[in-house]
């Protein structure tokens, strides 16, 4: 059992490969837990079903919607070198019709919205909807409410910093920047007088295929830092800039470049020390960074010499003399962009921060004795906030991140109840206001609280619902959960155009947003104008998000309630009924069962091609309600219904359906020495031809199957493999031939139904 097994969406980490090889190895059976399943690409869903699907392996369904697109299976495969019922095929798609396909094999999931219309009953007295447990308990569902707070914020007003940093002119320089840093392998020469090392090569070929994605990853995230807090992104601004001028150090005085992220922490031990001229946790509110160009050359020499010395062992190092003039002048015009944007806003003064003070408002007055979580995306709007109310003599606050070594003792002593703590409740230890990261979005029972405020602006809903979700569990007793979201009172409206103007420059540059920015999407702004206008249900759930297997019992427990009849009625119908309703595309849905016990479903179109053989879409043009009026059937009816058999029975011989499942020892005997036969044809004799066969048309003897599966799991080669299959059918032991023989019938109709336009 893998719990939180979204963590393991990247498929080129040592937890990775050291789980899939676990797997591979034991050939065991998993079962993978995640509220998350998919945070932001279908790639999150692959990189999963790879721990224990091969690219080989022959899925049994293909991406139809992704090759209808670029022109039929015949252009797939001219295209790619993947089968196009693989899952490489799968991960060319962008189409969520493919993916519910595919992941309609694997995936169970019920969201909540879900499971509350379909499995919850109603408190008569108060009409709230409750999950009734095994031992007579009762776990009742809160609304979960989106909260608007405005603060001021005015363009017009000399004395709203914030306001200074998000506007027009701050993002025009974030885009209009060169972000040459991020880009190096875009101004190594094309023919410098003396060529790379091989150690230099690999950093070049690394940095030249990350440059688009760090690039637009860095703009990205400035900006997002700019939503979280002027403080963040004043501080984010200074340490771009002191890192143009280390490289910009080493480039003027032909040194080596460091390359790697360590820098990051030798940065901030300086920062530390000359960030600001005023300690901020000090008793001096007002924040000064320097912009000086005399300390930051200073300070820069000062840095590079640590991470040449001291450090040297943890970078990687590409000489100067390998990069282009451009190069210097891009760094240094990047620094002079970052210089005037800090400008703006240098002495930063918390006092006058009006989302921190709307921020302490909340809890002071709003909720002044009641539980807040209060979520942000950055370590650095963490600790200023922390440090902020600590300052305004706001106690009982604490401040968790990822720095932390032990972030669940946090959880504990914020929601003690629901930890099973008692002794911590109305102790000193108690905590009643929390700051974190999203170090605690995932994993932790935070429900003693029922207050959660979202302290940046939204870029992705699924974050928005995994934070409502550590408080929205068993044993929440608040009938409300009240998420907060703070934003300007001047509306959304520019916070929409501001995000549509870097959306476009990233466009044009062609740069790419890591895997973790998907939020640039048409529906983004669509979720920030509900949650402006309070909108219920925003944080619930999509019911499209349903497996299908869940989604087509619901369709039968849900008529079969409303009319018990059915459940004898259906049953009871005769095989190969039929009937024709109204729709627009006209053809017949066939539902048949293999020779194998396999179900079946095809979509024809009148013409008698596969319009579709995707469950969902079949289940959805199926539907009926019980006033649809029955139709004459289609003069071809029962020509489009063979077709549909037709299709079953090629579909069952495409897959192996007598085979079983791909991980059984009889699908991967099959398979392995089938491949074998073709690979060697000269080793093949009448022996093994025959036990082939047999293995195909017969149910393995128990002793076979342990026995092959043991042997597999050893790693027995092919030619061994071939033998033993040999000597286990001479001896007998091989399939069970006299008692279940194989069928060979056609498929079985159940029912068809015509789709006949008006």
């Amino acid at each position: 059992i893998i719990d939180e097994s979204h963590n393991l969406r990247n498929r080129e980490s040592k937890r990775f490969r050291a789980v899939q090889e676990y797997l591979h190895l034991n050939d065991s059976k998993v079962i993978m837990l995640s509220a998350t399943p998919y945070n932001k690409t279908f790639q999150d869903l692959s990189n999963q079903l790879r721990l224990f699907i091969s690219v080989d392996d022959d899925l049994g369904i293909s991406p139809e919607n992704y090759i209808e697109s670029i022109g039929g299976k015949i252009e797939f495969e001219s295209r790619f070198p993947h089968h196009y019922r693989s899952l490489p095929a799968f991960e060319k798609s962008e189409d969520i019709d493919d993916w519910r396909e595919l992941m309609r094999l694997f995936l169970v999931r019920r969201t909540r919205s879900f499971i509350k219309q379909n499995y919850a009953k109603t408190d008569e007295k108060n009409q709230r909807k409750y999950l009734l447990f095994s031992n007579g308990n009762r776990s009742y569902f809160p609304d979960r409410i989106p909260k608007r707070i405005n603060y001021e914020m005015s363009v017009h007003d000399p004395n709203d910093q914030y306001a200074k940093l998000y506007s027009e002119n701050v993002v025009d320089a974030v885009n209009n920047m060169k972000l040459a840093r991020y880009g190096i392998g875009n101004y190594i020469k094309d023919d410098p007088t003396e060529k790379p090392t091989n150690d230099e090569l690999f950093i070049i070929d690394n940095l030249t295929r990350a440059g688009k994605r760090l690039i637009g990853f860095s703009r990205t995230n400035l900006f997002k830092r700019l939503e979280s807090s002027g403080f963040s992104f004043l501080l984010s601004a200074y340490r771009m800039m002191l890192r143009n001028y280390i490289f910009f150090y080493a480039v003027e005085n032909n040194l080596p470049i460091p390359i790697g992220s360590q820098e990051a922490n030798v940065l901030d031990d300086f920062t530390d020390e000359l960030d600001w001229e005023d300690d901020y946790t000090g008793n001096e509110k007002t924040l000064r960074i320097t912009t000086d160009v005399t300390k930051l050359n200073d300070l820069s020499e000062k840095i590079y010499n640590e991470l040449a010395t001291k450090q040297k062992k943890k970078f990687s190092w590409i000489r100067t003399e390998l990069f282009k003039r451009s190069f210097k002048k891009h760094l240094l015009d990047d620094c002079e962009a970052l210089t005037e944007i800090i400008k703006l806003s240098e002495n930063w003064k918390p006092e006058n921060d009006r989302q921190l003070n709307a921020l302490e408002k909340l809890i002071t007055q709003e909720h002044p004795h009641e539980k807040i979580l209060i979520f942000t995306q950055f370590a650095d709007t963490a600790n200023y906030l922390y440090s902020q109310l600590l300052k305004r003599n706001i106690n009982d606050v604490e401040c968790v991140t990822g720095s932390n070594n032990n972030p669940t003792e946090f959880a504990h002593r914020f929601s003690p109840i629901s930890n099973e703590k008692p002794n911590i409740k109305n102790s000193e230890d108690e905590i009643r206001v929390l700051i974190s990261t999203d170090v605690l979005s995932e994993g932790q029972n935070l429900q003693d609280a029922h207050i959660i405020l979202n302290y940046d602006l939204p870029w992705a809903l699924i974050r928005l619902i995994q934070r409502v979700g550590r408080v929205d569990r068993i044993g929440q007793k608040s009938s409300r959960i009240l998420s907060y979201f703070f934003f300007p009172e001047e509306g959304i409206e520019n916070i929409i155009r501001l995000r549509q103007k870097l959306d476009t420059r990233l466009e044009e540059n062609a740069e790419v947003v890591g895997s973790d920015e998907r939020f640039f999407e048409e529906q983004n702004n669509t979720i920030l104008e509900n949650l402006y206008h309070e909108k219920s249900g925003i944080l619930d759930e999509e019911d499209s998000e349903i497996d299908l297997a869940s989604f087509a019992y619901q369709i039968w427990k849900n008529a079969i309630e409303k009319n018990p009849k059915l459940k004898k009625i259906i049953p009871e119908l005769p095989d190969v009924s039929y009937s024709t309703k109204t729709f627009e595309n006209e053809g017949v849905l066939v539902y048949t069962k293999t020779a194998e016990n396999n179900d079946v479903l095809s979509w024809i179109s009148k013409d008698g091609d596969i319009i579709t053989q995707s469950q969902m879409n079949i289940l959805q043009a199926a539907a009926c309600e019980p006033r649809t009026k029955a139709l004459q059937r289609l003069d071809n009816h029962h020509e489009l219904v063979k077709k549909g058999v037709q299709v079953a029975q090629i579909l069952e011989k495409e897959i192996g359906g007598t085979l079983g499942r791909k991980n059984s020892a009889k699908y991967r005997t099959y398979m392995r020495i089938s491949q074998y036969c073709e690979q060697y044809p000269l080793f093949v004799t009448t022996e093994l031809k025959n036990a082939i066969d047999d293995i195909f048309k017969y149910p393995l003897k128990e002793f076979a199957r342990e026995t092959l599966n043991r042997q597999l799991k050893a790693g027995i080669e092919d030619a061994e493999l071939a033998e033993l299959i040999v000597s286990l059918r001479e001896e007998e032991r091989l399939c069970i031939i006299g008692k279940q023989k194989h069928k060979t019938g056609e498929p079985q109709i159940i029912c068809s139904l015509g789709l006949k336009s008006e």
